[in-house]
């Protein structure tokens, strides 16, 4: 077996770092692994932001430490490109035949990348991938059912680290024949918890949210399980992504989306959104970061939010503990994993 084991103090909480050798399915144990694996849904947006691809880089490298089973990479995206670049990057960690799939309702977004250059059309003609454009692939709905009627009582997470356009249809999915229970009952059933990228608190107005406001408010109002929001100021403070364009290595997916990005601005990193959803739907909330309980309402049809702080609410959100600089330095040290050798 292939390993690499270090610990680093940060803020005097001691983070081991462990990656092991993983199977294709990201099930392979570790010895610094003693739980089980979460078993978790990856729900992104791919494409308007390069933060998902660092996102993946580090639910990838936790997978391969025996932390995570990653059960399917989903894209909220119709952007034509968002399925390949999540199959370039899910090839690339050795998972080729990792389940992917794509919104096939009315409505919903599809939003190419803000960054002239285009990452999202420079991964898929450089890197394997099966899916020619997002519209070929499968039905995010069916395969959420389909894993989620196969797993364990309350076993899964979802982590949504887009749009709210998959959850929606979720929920408001009938029985068939992978599971007669409604979306709402099949998830009240399956799903621990939801991780989303999401909000701006204690109150506000962001991107995941107000971009597909309908979606949004329908999982706000109608999810049946716990809901962790990591909101907008989180991610904000905590800038990734300098190490990693230094890195010796070629021909790596996410160094390169990185690079071709940091070429237009970022010249301090980007921000951390989607990853700190990530290393939270996987690690946990501490040490990292406190949580208080409350209320998430989307209150006009802009998407602008208001959080009520409520001991008996379905709800958490993210307040920080760890200082953002001692955050990034260990995200980043994950964003720079590299394949294991199988």
């Amino acid at each position: 077996m292939n390993m690499f084991s270090s610990v680093t103090w940060m803020g005097g909480v001691a983070v081991a770092i462990c990656l092991a050798v993983a199977s294709n399915n990201g099930t392979a144990k570790s010895p610094c692994t003693s739980a089980e694996p979460v078993r978790l849904i990856l729900d992104t947006d791919m494409g308007p932001d390069y933060d998902d691809v660092g996102a993946m880089a580090v639910m990838y490298a936790l997978a391969d430490s025996g932390k995570v089973q990653v059960l399917a990479t989903l894209s909220s995206n119709k952007d034509e490109r968002t399925v390949p670049c999540i199959e370039v990057l899910n090839t690339y960690f050795n998972r080729p035949d990792m389940p992917v799939g794509a919104p096939k309702g009315e409505g919903g977004v599809s939003m190419t990348t803000w960054h002239k250059e285009k990452w999202t059309d420079f991964l898929p003609a450089h890197y394997p991938h099966k899916t020619k454009q997002t519209s070929d692939a499968p039905d995010a709905v069916k395969i959420y059912r389909e894993l989620l009627s196969a797993q364990p009582d309350s076993s899964v997470v979802i982590c949504s680290i887009g749009f709210f356009t998959n959850l929606k249809d979720l929920l408001l999915s009938a029985g068939d024949e992978d599971c007669p229970l409604s979306g709402r009952d099949l998830v009240a059933k399956k799903v621990r918890r939801l991780v989303a990228m999401g909000g701006a608190f204690p109150e506000g107005k962001e991107f995941n949210v107000y971009s597909d406001v309908a979606s949004a408010r329908v999982v706000a109002e109608s999810w049946p399980t716990e809901i962790l929001f990591s909101g907008f100021e989180i991610g904000e403070k905590i800038l990734t992504g300098k190490r990693l364009v230094q890195l010796p290595e070629e021909n790596n997916p996410v160094k390169d989306a990185y690079s071709l990005c940091f070429a237009e601005g970022d010249p301090d990193g980007r921000m951390s959104w989607d990853l700190t959803a990530v290393w939270v739907a996987i690690n946990g909330y501490a040490p990292y970061y406190k949580v208080e309980r409350g209320t998430f309402r989307i209150v006009n049809d802009e998407g602008e939010n208001s959080w009520t702080p409520d001991e008996g609410g379905r709800d958490l959100r993210l307040i920080e503990n760890i200082p953002p600089g001692e955050m990034a330095l260990l995200i980043e040290n994950y964003m720079m994993h590299q394949p294991v050798s199988e």
